[in-house]
């Protein structure tokens, strides 16, 4: 299943503000908390202009019955984003990993921070996959809307934190 979504900044923002706030600990914390993650851990590796960002969280399961039997009461969910240098003109790119532990789903994507006629955004694209015959289309749509509440919630926590 495609995932594409979009995260608009504040006017005045530009590409380096928003790699700042992406890599860092305690903003992701701020967006990990706003989730109503039950627990989490953030780690930032940065070296010189790339950084490795992984963000674990203990999610309660919010889906239906059926994947609730599959999953139990909670899902921990990793997230590794690894963001490159940046351009000319700024704009960064990352490879982006989110894996269910314990379950065969998992996203491969990218996360662009571009600048665009409306200001700064970050494009996120990415393939997710629900390795489970038979219920694995009907999963990968619950699993979605996690990830896009969770994109939302992002958006919503930088408005608070960059000036605009």
């Amino acid at each position: 299943m495609k995932i594409s979504a979009t995260i608009s900044y504040p006017d005045g923002t530009t590409p380096a503000q928003v790699y700042e706030l992406s890599t860092d600990p305690g903003f992701r914390e701020e967006v990990c908390k706003a989730t109503n993650a039950l627990a989490h851990d953030v780690k930032v590796d940065a070296k010189g202009d790339t950084a490795t960002v992984v963000v674990s969280r203990t999610m309660p399961a919010e889906v239906p019955d059926f994947i609730k039997k599959m999953v139990g009461e909670t899902v921990d969910v990793v997230q590794t984003e690894d963001w490159g240098a940046p351009d000319g003109d700024g704009h960064r790119t990352a490879d982006v990993v989110v894996q269910i532990k314990g379950q065969p789903a998992t996203m491969n994507g990218t996360a662009e921070i571009l600048t665009s006629p409306d200001g700064v955004v970050m494009q996120i694209e990415g393939d997710l996959k629900v390795a489970i015959p038979i219920f694995g289309k009907k999963v990968e749509p619950e699993i979605a809307k996690g990830i896009y509440a969770a994109i939302k919630t992002e958006e919503r926590q930088a408005a608070q934190r960059l000036p605009g």
